[in-house]
């Protein structure tokens, strides 16, 4: 019995390692995929955060070598910066490039109703009213989020907090118009939303194909 329950523990990590895996996979090829198709020569790229932009900045560093392309990089958060310069050498900012000609990130849902919460990144001496008035303009609840490896909330690198809006999911919304919202209210500085920012989505699949999406016109 002993020997039966050791090996459905060590099946159960070898199904969720090889479930990692092929998300990981699939991040890759839907970023290869993007870099390939939007990256040229004497180009501005913003680069994103989050786990796909990995991959991305992976495929860069292999088509600014190989092709000796001549690209700035201008990284959006203290993580995109390191991953950059430890890739590819050295990062650009908007100082220097205030238009970009490209800008790849990733995402965790597309579409005109969401099922996962929205991050509000809000100054943190008004984060308590926002809080309070998000949840009874909007309905739903916010929380606090909080840092892993230190005590205390999760700072941005603008130095603000995050609040994470957990919405009512039996309510239509008009995001266009949530987030027009919300950005009126003073203290908050950015939403999670990306509402007609995107102009093609990628989508890494099972069987190793890449699925797109284009913004309609």
């Amino acid at each position: 019995m002993k020997h039966a329950r050791g090996f459905y523990r060590n099946l159960s990590r070898i199904l969720n390692l090889v479930e990692k895996m092929s998300l990981n996979e699939a991040k890759r090829i839907a970023a290869h995929r993007a870099v390939n198709e939007w990256v040229q020569n004497d180009t501005a790229i913003g680069i994103g955060s989050g786990s796909t932009v990995v991959f991305a900045v992976e495929r860069l560093a292999e088509r600014m070598k190989s092709e000796n392309l001549n690209v700035a990089c201008v990284p959006t958060s203290f993580q995109a910066r390191q991953l950059i310069i430890e890739q590819i050498g050295r990062a650009f900012n908007l100082d220097r490039n205030p238009q970009l000609d490209v800008a790849i990130d990733g995402a965790d849902e597309l579409g005109d109703q969401y099922k996962k919460g929205i991050p509000v990144e809000v100054t943190p001496m008004a984060y308590v009213p926002i809080k309070q008035h998000i949840q009874k303009c909007f309905g739903g609840g916010l929380k606090l989020r909080m840092a892993v490896a230190k005590a205390g909330p999760c700072v941005t690198d603008n130095g603000n907090f995050i609040l994470d809006w957990e919405f009512a999911n039996e309510k239509i919304y008009n995001w266009p118009e949530v987030n027009r919202d919300l950005l009126m209210i003073p203290g908050v500085v950015e939403t999670g939303l990306f509402v007609n920012m995107a102009t093609k989505a990628y989508f890494g699949m099972s069987d190793g194909q890449v699925r797109t999406q284009e913004r309609n016109a």
